[in-house]
């Protein structure tokens, strides 16, 4: 099963990551895979590539490890460790933060840069596993779902004064997790007024994040919605699900 799948900024390239154990880099173009990207020792659950700079790729996996790849010379740079599974990953908007979601209900922060062990800081507040993790399109805020039934808006702004405790802006409800335990991520719109979600009720959960209210909850799947889209210049959202479909639904104003 392949758990994950993004573009390269260019648009040339798809990456993802697999039940296999590894990720890979495919040539959209030639349809072809151009590398397989070995390291770790379980099921691959997350991958991300960098928006800008050098090319950049994190993984979190049920080895408990997440893994910067170089995407120049395609191998694993660094290796950070953690005794539990890591459910979701993502860069920041410059690639200087890697943020993982992991089983034991926190998210960690490591610094790029640094690369030491040890997170640069924890972001604590779920109650369950966080099985989706998306930057906004300005690098401002980050979005969190979690087996806890809510999706949580955090302020990862480099210079935000105050505690960690504290960059928990908002809660919000509607996303509903199951004992399917599914991986069931959040997506941010292309102007960073809406977001979606994935909900093992069938439903495509969409809300504006400004209003913290939830704006529609969309029908038509069979199964659990695992992924969400956004259309970046129409107001479209794609589903992907359980049920084996992809649906399109169109927005209202």
């Amino acid at each position: 099963a392949v758990l994950e799948v993004h573009w390269s900024a260019e648009g040339d390239v798809v990456y993802s990551c697999s039940a296999d154990q590894s990720c890979a880099v495919f040539d959209v173009e030639k349809g072809v895979r151009l590398k397989k990207l070995s390291g770790h020792t379980a099921i691959v659950n997350s991958m991300q590539v960098a928006r800008r700079g050098t090319p950049m790729m994190v993984s979190g996996a049920d080895d408990g490890t997440t893994k910067l790849w170089d995407l120049r010379v395609r191998r694993c740079v660094h290796t950070w460790e953690h005794q539990y599974q890591m459910l979701a990953v993502s860069f920041d908007d410059t690639a200087e933060r890697v943020f993982a979601g992991s089983l034991d209900d926190n998210i960690y922060v490591y610094d790029v840069r640094k690369r030491g062990e040890e997170p640069m800081m924890e972001l604590t507040g779920h109650a369950d596993s966080i099985t989706g993790l998306d930057v906004s399109k300005d690098g401002n805020y980050l979005l969190s779902n979690s087996m806890d039934q809510t999706i949580r808006l955090w302020d990862i702004r480099p210079f935000y004064a105050g505690p960690a405790a504290r960059r928990c802006m908002a809660t919000l409800q509607g996303c509903v997790h199951n004992f399917e335990k599914n991986l069931l991520r959040v997506r941010w719109g292309p102007d960073d007024q809406w977001c979606a979600a994935g909900s093992s009720d069938r439903m495509v959960n969409v809300w504006d994040v400004q209003a913290r209210r939830l704006l529609y909850k969309l029908p038509g799947h069979t199964g659990s919605v695992q992924e969400v889209a956004f259309h970046p210049n129409e107001p479209i959202v794609a589903s992907a699900s359980s049920d084996k479909t992809v649906f399109m639904g169109e927005l209202g104003d």
